[in-house]
């Protein structure tokens, strides 16, 4: 499904390897025993640099599987538990596009208290023992046929934050069936894509900065909105 040769590598270096992470790939193997993008990414370092035995790569973060977007792994150890640092500080700058059903204006922040149950994360009361606090900020970008082309930026990291805070209030992301979805997105994954990531390079401590569209999917809602938004990211960063 997806051969080492279509492997999407953004940047590397002897730190890291920065990597598109295509919609339908896991982040790291389970269960399934489908393939996923840490074992891929062994594979490329191993090629790429000739590595000779058993490549390191540490995972710093995830995607859920039918997302698309932007992930940092780690070549060494140094570099893995410095990142580390950084996801649980939330220091990392990471915004997604998401596409969800309905027409929402503005922007705003939304609270949830969550919990996982499962396979299925839920809103719940903030009295719940088991609720976890997931905070969001989000920015309509474009509406089109009854669809909303929204820019997210997470400030906590809950499993399936987005997709549970924007379902929870009529907006399910495209393709999204678990969280109450009514339309489809293209057969099998859902819209949202991380499109932007920044952090602070674990060992020369400069700040680093990618960019990445979202994939051909995506191609017929609002490339124009999406092409304007990267222009002016990368002015920015």
């Amino acid at each position: 499904m997806h051969p080492l040769s279509d492997l999407e590598v953004v940047f590397h270096d002897n730190h890291l390897l920065v990597l598109h992470k295509p919609a339908g790939l896991l982040s790291q193997a389970d269960e399934t025993g489908d393939l996923d993008l840490l074992t891929l990414s062994k594979q490329w370092v191993k090629k790429t640099y000739k590595k000779p035995g058993q490549v390191y790569l540490g995972l710093v973060h995830r995607l859920d599987r039918p997302a698309s977007g932007l992930m940092v792994l780690a070549r060494t150890s140094k570099a893995a538990a410095r990142l580390t640092r950084q996801f649980q500080a939330r220091t990392p700058h990471k915004r997604y596009w998401a596409l969800v059903e309905g027409e929402l204006h503005g922007e705003g922040r939304w609270e949830d208290y969550l919990v996982k149950s499962g396979r299925v994360v839920s809103v719940v009361a903030q009295k719940n023992p088991k609720a976890k606090y997931a905070a969001l900020r989000w920015r309509s970008v474009a509406v089109q046929d009854g669809t909303t082309l929204v820019a997210v930026s997470l400030e906590t990291g809950r499993p399936h934050q987005i997709r549970v805070q924007f379902a929870s209030r009529g907006y399910p992301l495209l393709g999204d069936l678990r969280y109450r979805a009514t339309r489809p997105f293209d057969g099998q994954n859902l819209a949202l894509h991380c499109y932007q990531l920044g952090l602070e390079h674990p060992t020369k401590r400069e700040p680093m900065h990618w960019l990445h569209d979202a994939p051909a999917s995506w191609a017929a809602w609002f490339a124009a909105q999406r092409r304007a938004q990267l222009v002016q990211a990368a002015a920015e960063s």
